[in-house]
């Protein structure tokens, strides 16, 4: 069976359907003659804005989202940074969102299963920046998001990811 869903969005429109990832591994990319994978190059979306066309170009060899034993681990192979979020890289009841910049060729846990277990979320937390769910993990190419950027939420940035992971 699958172990995730990724959506594709470009700032507040999912561009695409949801790709199901059965597979350990998966490559997430812009654009590549031979790729196996999600290849973000081939969805189509009318009026798409200069800056979200200049952040898909960077995108280039994307990400490579692999399950492990430990949790799910991004390892960023495109030439610009990526910039993540997760239940499970945020410090436990902390007010303030964390983000965290993933420079080219490094890897990083986006999700840590034994981590998550722990982690007692409750339902009537505000989130300002959108509809929570705690088995989800947010990647943004190129652009970071939160209280150390100009865009303050996830939707403004022009080209992200939503990782949603199968219980």
């Amino acid at each position: 069976s699958h172990w995730c869903n990724v959506a594709y969005w470009e700032p507040r429109t999912r561009v695409g359907r949801l790709y199901t990832v059965y597979e350990q591994s998966v490559s997430i990319f812009y654009d590549l003659p031979q790729g196996n994978g999600f290849c973000l190059g081939q969805l189509n979306l009318e009026n798409r804005s200069e800056t979200v066309r200049r952040t898909r170009s960077k995108i280039g060899y994307g990400i490579l989202l692999s399950k492990e034993p430990d949790g799910v681990w991004a390892y960023n192979r495109s030439e610009h940074p990526i910039f993540v979020n997760s239940p499970t890289l945020d410090i436990p009841n902390c007010r303030t969102l964390i983000v965290r910049k993933v420079m080219p060729g490094y890897s990083i846990k986006v999700f840590d299963y034994e981590k998550s277990c722990l982690l007692q979320h409750t339902a009537d937390l505000d989130y300002v920046d959108g509809p929570y769910d705690p088995n989800s993990v947010r990647i943004s190419f190129a652009k970071g998001w939160g209280p150390c950027y100009s865009r303050q939420f996830i939707t403004s940035c022009p080209c992200w990811l939503e990782i949603l992971l199968s219980n």
